[in-house]
């Protein structure tokens, strides 16, 4: 009798045990699934299989596609690898990022150097002179004054024509990547089209030399409504001329050792 009242109680253990482990399975799977619907809407995004670098064009080797809850902000990005093939990188794009229209040029914009030309902006490539210059510390992205220099007589006269340029490219580097500076031998930057008149004028005129300015300075920048294009120094005042007086007719006076001078009348 014991023995089947012992057997009865593992029975009823064990029973009592599947059923716990059940409920803890239900349990666990249904915090796990839980706020997750498969009805869920998705997107595709477009985002790097690779790394890209700046003024790259892109190919499909570059890119691949990937789903996302169309909840997900991923800003104005691009859905159909057939938008992005052919278009060049403003930026480098690391693999894996998310692809966004922001950071690449329209295929038919030529060149990566014309592509990165703000609208309504020009670029205008000038010389440097590498020992006199900061031609040596130049980088895409600098800013930069143009001082121009010309002889008046005997004389030079210099003359800050324009403010805070963007340095485009260094010789036939546009990356901004790099985080060395090289020596060269022209410099390209992105003026506005008055701009680049009083830029060639300066240069046709006399000597320009660029100086770097620190990226954090934001003062004495210029526009087109306060640029004059003429470089050259303003003519100094003319001093007012005074009128001479014409000497006076003396008469010397010597008595013993008394010396007088007095004016006589004519």
């Amino acid at each position: 009798m014991s023995k089947q009242r012992g057997l009865l109680l593992i029975v009823i253990s064990l029973a009592l045990a599947i059923i716990a482990a059940w409920s803890a399975r239900n349990w666990v799977q249904g915090r796990l699934t839980a706020g997750v619907s498969p009805a869920d809407p998705t997107q595709q995004v477009i985002v790097a299989s690779m790394e890209i670098p700046f003024g790259t064009k892109i190919e499909a080797r570059h890119l691949k596609v990937i789903t996302l809850p169309i909840s997900a902000s991923v800003g104005d990005h691009f859905e159909k690898t057939d938008d992005v093939v052919g278009l060049i990188a403003l930026q480098k794009v690391i693999s894996g990022e998310i692809l966004l229209k922001e950071r690449f040029a329209d295929r038919n914009a030529g060149s990566t150097l014309a592509a990165i030309v703000k609208p309504e902006m020009r670029a205008v490539t000038v010389r440097v002179d590498d020992v006199i210059g900061v031609a040596g510390f130049l980088m895409p992205g600098n800013r930069v004054d143009v001082v121009a220099a010309r002889m008046e007589n005997t004389r030079a006269e210099t003359r800050t024509v324009l403010r805070n340029l963007n340095v485009l490219a260094v010789d036939q580097t546009a990356s901004q990547d790099k985080d060395q500076p090289v020596v060269v031998r022209a410099v390209t930057l992105e003026v506005s089209p008055k701009q680049a008149e009083v830029l060639v004028k300066a240069r046709e005129e006399g000597r320009i030399q660029l100086t770097l300015r620190n990226p954090l300075d934001k003062s004495a920048t210029t526009d087109d409504s306060d640029m004059v294009a003429d470089t050259a120094p303003k003519p100094a005042r003319k001093a007012h001329a005074v009128e001479a007086r014409p000497p006076a007719n003396t008469v010397t006076i010597i008595r013993g050792t008394n010396v007088h001078n007095s004016e006589s009348s004519t």
